[in-house]
């Protein structure tokens, strides 16, 4: 597989061979929504909570008698078929929302995206990115000038290393947002438009997924 490299006017001025190991393999679409959706579920935090019958504030005198009403038997206002009452299963705040997912499964639900985007033209490799001084305007004034953002699309930078300029320069951008190799996770891979990865970060992106 080869990727284009772009100049910094966003001209393709060369390619760069990637491994077929990871961006060349088939699009496997059931393996691509475990990985989504198992990275989405162990982010959560578990922390909502809700209060059975006896939990909830409520008084224990029975609301009226048993019989001669023409209604039904009750007992307390707490119970779960009341407004107010408690929940029969209420959710715990230790519930644990987390997937199982081997790390041979994360490498190929992660390469398949990497090929997909490949296939698209969704990835493109620069020789290196970086701004004279913490500026958002810089950042989004080459970016532009590269062809990523056009339109609002939004584009996901990896780099080797992020260093200040880069982090507080692009921080403010909504629709940019620059990681390091370790930190490209698959929902921001299935999410951004663009994905623009230096030489260096390719070489290590490479050797994670091996």
């Amino acid at each position: 597989m080869e990727l284009n490299l772009l100049d910094q006017s966003g001209q393709a001025c060369a390619k760069v061979e990637a491994p077929d190991t990871i961006f060349g393999r088939e699009y496997n679409e059931p393996l691509i929504h475990q990985v989504v959706v198992a990275y989405q579920a162990n982010a959560r935090s578990g922390n909502r909570a809700q209060k059975d019958r006896s939990e909830v504030r409520h008084s224990t005198k029975k609301p009226w008698r048993q019989k001669g009403t023409g209604r039904a038997r009750a007992g307390m206002t707490s119970s779960p078929l009341w407004r107010g009452g408690g929940k029969t299963f209420p959710n715990s705040p230790d519930e644990n929302f987390s997937h199982k997912v081997n790390r041979k499964m994360y490498r190929a639900g992660v390469c398949s995206i990497l090929s997909q985007l490949a296939r698209e033209e969704r990835v493109a490799v620069v020789e290196a990115l970086s701004i004279e001084a913490p500026k958002t305007k810089l950042l989004s004034d080459k970016i532009k000038a590269m062809g990523l953002g056009a339109n609002g699309a939004s584009v996901l930078v990896i780099t080797d290393s992020v260093d200040e300029n880069l982090f507080l320069a692009s921080r403010n951008l909504p629709h940019v947002m620059v990681v390091e190799p370790r930190h490209a996770d698959p929902v921001s891979l299935v999410h951004f438009s663009k994905v623009l990865i230096t030489r260096a970060a390719l070489a290590k992106v490479q050797e994670m997924l091996a």
